[in-house]
């Protein structure tokens, strides 16, 4: 997800100036007053440049790989890191202002996910779920922080939720599932080889099975014309 929410119109009132400087008054004009913002206005505003962090964020996390310069990809990912961390304050103080915005704990759990704090991401996500329930991206990316922790059957519930609801995301909740296993069967990292390759069959099966329906849905919108 990298939607914003709507943008704010800030409201100026504009109080009427004073008296001008008249001889001998030596008089101020008053200034004009600003009304403040709202909490819920702060949160959207905290909200959306946080979003845009996230967005420059990955955009690092995407470049960095396909850099071959150890350096220069350590240094990209230096200000990945460098830049969750800002976006994570961002929507931290968003949901301070607005604790009832879905969007921001669901971001919030992202952004702590990418900084490897996995047990506050699912806090995040669970706030954002308590609020929306059936909230397809809490619901994918709370799929890939059970996958960093090893809760691999969690992961599968995650999974089946979204395949029901979103394919889409259930998708990308899948191919990350793959490289969990690829990174996995070199470094095991807590997980015993039996579970590791019945996660693998599981994921190979539904694999097939995605593949397989999403060619019969196609098959069927042609007969369709």
């Amino acid at each position: 997800m990298r939607a914003y929410l709507k943008p704010l119109t800030t409201i100026l009132l504009l109080a009427a100036a004073g008296t001008a400087f008249g001889a001998g008054s030596g008089s101020m004009p008053s200034m004009p007053r600003i009304e403040s913002a709202s909490p819920e206005d702060q949160a959207r505003d905290a909200y959306n440049i946080g979003v845009r962090g996230v967005e420059k964020a990955d955009g690092l996390i995407a470049d960095a790989a396909q850099l071959t310069d150890t350096r220069k990809q350590q240094k990209a990912l230096d200000k990945a890191h460098s830049g969750y961390a800002n976006a994570r304050k961002k929507f931290a103080r968003a949901t301070e202002l607005n604790p009832r915005l879905p969007e921001a704990w669901n971001y919030l759990g992202y952004t702590n996910r990418q900084l490897g704090d996995y047990e506050a991401s699912l806090a995040a996500y669970d706030h954002a779920l308590a609020l929306k329930p059936g909230f397809p991206e809490a619901i994918e990316y709370r799929g890939h922080a059970y996958l960093g922790l090893n809760r691999l059957n969690d992961a599968k519930q995650a999974y089946l939720a979204l395949y029901s609801s979103n394919r889409k995301l259930a998708a990308q909740l899948l191919t990350g599932m793959q490289d969990w296993i690829g990174s996995h069967r070199g470094n095991p990292a807590g997980v015993d080889t039996a579970s590791l390759e019945a996660f693998a069959s599981w994921v190979s099966e539904r694999s097939a099975i995605a593949a397989q329906t999403a060619s019969l849905t196609r098959e069927g919108a042609s007969a369709s014309w």
